[in-house]
């Protein structure tokens, strides 16, 4: 390695050990490999004439379909493709369906693992490492069942800035790319401009930045990818900065102007979507508030519809509690199922209806429906986004009180995880907040000490008391069946308030089979009653204890997070208690037929929501 090079590693490493704070490696010590054969990752040799002298691994998860997608994994300086895989990307292939590469720097090219993302013979076509990853691309092309229109990379650092030149050299190849604490293509072609990019960073006009990125492949005229693009702003190493002007450059080259077109908060941070006149998500940013040189991962998560979690801590990898594997591979369009999917969701606002006349905060539901499964769903006030949800009921709590009396338009947009978009704006509405008193929204958090759950045989009988935490639902191992109770306090609410509207929402807690399969599309139901079903606590003949209203609303499906039922019937509404404790019963509308239950949090993460004119 020539003394310029020994340097800039030597910088490098420092950059990564004082400024991110987030791993202690000492100047010039290798990285440990883990054990290939434990995190799944197999290499591969003799993938073709290697120019950047690059090692390749793959990873194929079992049970491939025909035709699947390919996504390069890019690690960073001083980490190799096991450390890299700490960020998710294994465990998402594993559940979607997709194979993997991971490149691996070779200590004789860099001293720090770093990938040269600023040597122009690295990151030019056809020459140096950029060839290289090409090459591992073709390589499982020749080998496996690859639908060549869906090939992705991801990166990190040094990664992350190589994922920007193969993204620019190689647009006929990669039709996405996530940028993770990296940034432009070009933005260094030395050693002193990779320093001085790196920080404080690198300032163009959004055009020169595109230039470079079309004299990447010049001539080429066909799509470009689409990017993803994730910072922390306490990121010392590579600055912020740099996020800025990787955004400006592929906005650029999409011919799409600096302004979001979406902007919302995900998980407390802030999320905007430029797009295109299509309405297709071009660019996406990711402001990762109070993060530093790392990959952002939430081990609480688990990918929607399995039991696998997001990531697990490694160097430069934080848990904030949003898994951006996820959504890069969201973006990708790779969370949906098979791909090609070029087919918008339907989407339509069902409550208010056309022409009401609204007041205070109304509460807008919405129907949406994707034939692979809808990702969010926005609200619109007039054109603009007011809210999002990502779980359906899609509802809404809008606070008319924002805009002026007078006739204003409710739309929805829902999106799918391959990035296709359904509008519906057509439901004009009349606001009108003068003189009636707007509806007020009450919370009641359940009462732990009077929650419980019970259970029994399928007749009824055998009947046991639970504990009071973590309610159960289904049929225990002991082959009787469980249902849990909740209690909240609604003396709150006015006795001569008009409630037009409850529903409750309970939180996974864990479970074991699928009691929801039994059969297919089966939900609990909520009983209702106006006072305790017998004394303030839970009591064993609650089991089968008559109800002031039965099954007033359902909870479908769900295995993680939190999800609310739909709106009580007139029935519910009518036995809520005004003077006292409101108790729920819930249960499984079909019963199991095997060991099949889930656990359903109380206290404070079980909530009934009551809508009430006073």
């Amino acid at each position: 390695m020539s003394s310029w090079r020994s340097r800039l590693a030597f910088l490098w490493l420092g950059l990564l050990t004082v400024g991110c704070g987030e791993v202690d490696v000492a100047p010039g010590a290798a990285p440990v490999l883990l054990e290939e054969a434990r995190q799944g990752l197999t290499q591969v040799t003799g993938f073709g004439s290697n120019p950047g002298n690059l090692l390749m691994y793959r990873h194929v998860p079992s049970g491939m379909p025909a035709h699947a997608p390919v996504v390069v994994v890019l690690h960073g300086c001083t980490q190799n493709a096991t450390g890299m895989e700490l960020s998710g990307w294994t465990a998402a292939a594993n559940v979607y369906k997709f194979y993997l590469v991971y490149p691996q720097q070779q200590g004789s090219n860099s001293g720090t693992q770093c990938f040269n993302w600023f040597e122009p013979g690295d990151t030019s076509r056809d020459s140096g490492e950029a060839l290289s990853i090409k090459q591992m691309v073709d390589a499982m092309k020749a080998t496996y069942s690859v639908d060549a229109s869906r090939v992705y990379v991801a990166g990190f650092s040094a990664g992350g800035y190589m994922t920007s030149a193969l993204l620019a050299v190689y647009p006929d190849v990669f039709s996405a790319g996530a940028l993770n604490a990296g940034g432009p293509f070009q933005c260094a072609t030395s050693m002193t401009s990779a320093l001085s990019c790196m920080s404080p960073g690198t300032d163009k006009t959004p055009s020169a930045w595109g230039n470079l990125v079309r004299g990447g492949y010049p001539g080429y005229s066909g799509p470009r990818p689409r990017v993803s693009i994730w910072h922390g702003t306490s990121d010392f190493t590579v600055r912020p900065l740099n996020a800025t002007e990787a955004l400006e450059q592929w906005t650029d080259v999409h011919g799409v102007d600096q302004t979001p077109d979406t902007v919302e908060t995900v998980s407390g941070f802030p999320h905007k979507v430029y797009r295109d006149s299509a309405g297709t998500a071009r660019v996406e940013t990711w402001e990762l508030t109070g993060l530093g040189h790392a990959v952002a991962f939430d081990a609480q998560f688990n990918f929607p519809g399995s039991t696998t979690a997001c990531g697990s801590t490694g160097a430069y990898m934080t848990d904030v509690n949003l898994c951006a594997v996820y959504h890069q591979a969201a973006f990708f369009g790779l969370t949906g199922g098979s791909g090609g999917d070029t087919t918008p969701p339907t989407v339509q606002v069902t409550s208010p209806g056309e022409g009401a006349t609204v007041r205070g905060t109304v509460m807008v539901a919405v129907s949406a429906s994707d034939d692979v499964g809808v990702a969010r769903v926005e609200l619109l006030v007039d054109g603009a986004v007011v809210a999002t949800d990502t779980v359906a009921p899609y509802e809404f709590a809008w606070s008319s009180e924002g805009v002026g009396n007078g006739a204003h338009t409710l739309g929805a947009r829902a999106y799918d995880s391959a990035g296709n978009v359904g509008l519906d704006e057509d439901t004009h509405v009349t606001v009108d907040n003068s003189g009636t008193p707007p509806p007020v929204t009450a919370t009641f958090t359940s009462i732990a000490t009077e929650d419980g759950y019970l259970k029994a045989n399928a007749d009824g009988s055998g009947v046991a008391l639970g504990t009071l935490s973590n309610l159960a639902l289904g049929r225990g191992t002991d082959g009787k069946y469980n249902r849990a109770f909740l209690s909240f306090d609604t003396s709150g609410l006015p006795d001569g308030a008009t409630v037009t509207r409850a529903f409750v929402t309970v939180s996974y807690s864990s479970g074991s089979g699928d009691p929801w399969s039994t059969p297919v599309g089966n939900t609990v139901v909520v009983d209702v009653n106006a006072g305790p079903f017998n004394g303030a606590a839970t009591e064993v003949s609650d089991w089968a204890a008559t109800a002031s209203a039965s099954a007033v609303a359902s909870i479908d499906r769900f295995t993680t997070g939190a999800r609310s039922s739909g709106d009580f019937s007139a029935s519910g509404l009518a036995a809520l208690h005004r003077a006292g404790r409101t108790q729920l019963r819930l249960r499984f509308g079909q019963e199991q037929t095997a060991t099949q239950y889930l656990f359903v949090k109380d206290s404070t993460n079980a909530v009934l929501t009551v809508v009430y004119t006073p």
